[in-house]
């Protein structure tokens, strides 16, 4: 299931007005290679590791300790323009006001 966040870590993080990401079951996620990893505290507190490229940098998944039982993987680590639409958008009082969400997108606070 892909989601949008809106919130200004994610802005900051991503350098975009919204992070893109896939989130899937981590027992179907088979995860190969190096990464290096930043801890981020949320908004409620809770800690999501950030696995990124040592070479270019790019985050390529990350885990948060609230949903352990997902391996969250940003949209553009797949490269894949064809990658589904998001099917729902959080922290969107802090969308900024051009961004349009595509119809039908289930919005959550």
């Amino acid at each position: 299931m892909a989601s949008v966040c809106h919130c200004l870590d994610c802005q900051r993080r991503t350098g975009s007005v919204f992070a893109a990401q896939a989130r899937f079951p981590a027992r179907s996620v088979a995860v190969a290679g190096t990464s290096n990893t930043f801890i981020r505290v949320g908004d409620g507190g809770s800690k999501s590791t950030f696995h990124f490229c040592p070479t270019c940098g790019a985050t390529v998944y990350y885990t948060n300790e609230e949903r352990e039982d997902n391996i969250i993987v940003t949209v553009g680590a797949f490269a894949d323009p064809a990658f589904p639409a998001p099917s729902f958008s959080v922290y969107e009082e802090r969308m900024h006001a051009w961004v349009q969400m595509p119809p039908g997108i289930e919005h959550m606070d």
